[in-house]
């Protein structure tokens, strides 16, 4: 394990060996990121102080431009938390077998009571100037990203609703088979009469609008003699009489439909 000048950058040689921290419980341990390409991702790291002084802490990483860190530097007032957020650059590409190297590496000391994060300095967490500095290597790790919720169908096959059916004590029941009673076969057999008599009804108001052309077509036939009658002593009786039939006829015929 070496860093180089500024501090910043970390190089871990041999496998990865979790210390235990006496000052911070820190969760989680792993970094889990669901990795997705060309989308920035972040992961919240939570730091507890366990104790009743000031702790200091410092984040570092073997790949810092990959990595945000907020904040890197901190302190962690008594018996209280704090949360540091990392966040992943958006990739261009998936690593293979989708496994990662990078690792981070968690500094704490502790501080002088009443220290501010503005106060933190990286001498603080120099093991040469005899500060008693607790290391906590972290590791990265992807997950696969959440699936998206199914989409729900508006009905099944069957016609029935597509909400659960609800058992007894009030739980959903998400196996039960749909289930069909005679009161919502009735309205299908209703449905059929019923389609029958609109398409009767249809067919006898279609006969009747053939037969008013006929008799509209009478009528003017009969409107056109009575002009040519009327210098020989006007319109016919038995005409009169015709119109006034049909008139009744066709009143009937349209009442019905």
């Amino acid at each position: 394990f070496e860093s180089d000048d500024d501090g910043k950058r970390l190089k871990f040689s041999g496998d990865l060996i979790r210390m235990s921290n006496a000052l911070l419980d820190i969760d989680p341990i792993d970094l889990q990121f669901p990795f997705e390409l060309k989308k920035q991702i972040s992961c919240s790291l939570y730091l507890a102080n366990k104790t009743d002084d000031y702790v200091a802490f410092k984040v570092k990483t073997t790949n810092p431009k990959k990595y945000c860190v907020r904040p890197n530097t901190g302190v962690v007032l008594p018996r209280s938390s704090s949360e540091v957020l990392v966040t992943m650059q958006a990739q261009k590409e998936a690593p293979a077998d989708m496994q990662c190297k990078d690792k981070f590496l968690l500094q704490c000391v502790v501080a002088s009571p009443g220290v501010t994060a503005k106060d933190v300095t990286p001498e603080m967490f120099s093991k040469e100037a005899g500060h008693r500095v607790e290391e906590t290597k972290l590791r990265v790790v992807y997950v696969d990203p959440p699936r998206p919720p199914s989409p729900v169908r508006e009905g099944s096959e069957e016609g029935s609703s597509p909400r659960a059916s609800v058992s007894d004590n009030g739980a959903s029941d998400f196996t039960a088979a749909p289930r069909f009673s005679v009161d919502r076969l009735e309205p299908q057999e209703n449905s059929s009469e019923a389609r029958a008599l609109i398409t009767r009804l249809t067919e006898e108001k279609n006969s009747a609008i053939q037969l008013n052309n006929r008799l509209q077509q009478e009528l003017e036939k009969l409107k056109r003699e009575s002009k040519r009658s009327q210098s020989g002593g006007g319109i016919p009786f038995m005409y009169v009489l015709l119109v006034g039939l049909i008139g009744l006829i066709l009143g009937y015929i349209m009442k019905r439909t």
